[in-house]
């Protein structure tokens, strides 16, 4: 096979990521020993190394959508080819790729050898920085979905019980913000709303079905835009976006785009791939198209 190199997070999962270093590594002494198992201590020894690593390395990156974010900018620079082996809390790239549901020597050896295609990407851009994302940009209500989510307690796992005390933490605090929403260079939306989120994958928040005809590759970013339900609106919402019968409801679209602008007078709540950032009253989105090479089924 052509070079790769195994990165493994230890702190992905809320730790449990750091159980797998042995078993993988005994895994690759029989299967494949000339790949490297590597377990930087931060995110910063894990940039560089994929900044030395050889263009076109193929990169199998164990840990969830938060490891594959922060990961990006490198990934991208270097040119190199990623392969996922699912071991966070989300994992909604992992959901959409096929291999959410593997045994982790199944995803392992899918990620060294399958072949790849190309994966769009989404890149934000706001005053004062900009972040890539491959599976959601979440906005307002959905952002501080996702940080309540990092809060959740552990008992709770990393499953549909995390997302529901999430998503019913979130409510309780939660109020609509006026802003407008531009699609392609189309006003969409002027008044209030409690988001405005942004998909390149299916689902998000740990696999909730949110824009369920979204393709990898399509060129087309996915925009879930939620006008104002009012709190027990909300409320009756939330079933039914868990369980993907939220399309056709009142106040409710899904619609898809090249480009998005958002303008809004408060500053919203943000999170890429499920990890919460700076706060911001005007920013962008667009899509990347065929960023990215990985590992995944062929069209």
């Amino acid at each position: 096979m052509s070079q790769a190199i195994i990165l493994l997070n230890p702190l992905a999962g809320g730790g449990r990521a750091k159980a797998l270093r042995q078993p993988m590594q005994r895994w690759l002494e029989h299967f494949a020993p000339a790949v490297p198992l590597l377990a930087p201590d931060n995110v910063d020894e894990a940039l560089a190394t994929l900044m030395i690593t050889a263009t076109r390395t193929r990169v199998v990156l164990v840990g969830g959508d938060g490891t594959v974010n922060v990961l990006l900018p490198a990934l991208l620079r270097r040119g190199h080819r990623l392969g996922v082996v699912p071991a966070g809390r989300g994992n909604d790239l992992a959901r959409a790729l096929g291999v959410n549901e593997l045994k982790w020597s199944v995803a392992l050896r899918y990620a060294l050898h399958a072949p790849t295609a190309p994966l769009d990407l989404g890149q934000l851009e706001f005053e004062g920085g900009a972040r890539l994302f491959a599976s959601s940009l979440a906005v307002g209500y959905d952002a501080a979905v996702a940080q309540q989510a990092r809060n959740a307690p552990s008992w709770l796992g990393n499953g549909r019980a995390c997302a529901g005390w999430a998503a019913l933490r979130a409510w309780i605090s939660q109020h609509p913000s006026e802003l407008k929403v531009w699609l392609d260079g189309k006003l969409e939306h002027d008044g209030p709303a409690l988001l405005a989120s942004v998909l390149n994958t299916p689902t998000y928040h740990n696999g909730v079905p949110a824009a369920p005809q979204a393709l990898l590759d399509d060129g087309q970013l996915d925009t879930l835009l939620v006008d104002r339900p009012g709190r027990i609106g909300l409320l009756r919402l939330l079933p039914r976006l868990w369980t993907g019968h939220h399309l056709g409801r009142p106040g409710v679209r899904l619609l898809s785009c090249k480009k998005m602008l958002i303008d809004a007078s408060t500053p919203l709540e943000l999170a890429v791939d499920g990890e919460p950032i700076t706060a911001a009253a005007r920013f962008s989105v667009q899509v990347l198209r065929r960023a990215l090479q990985v590992a995944r089924p062929q069209d």
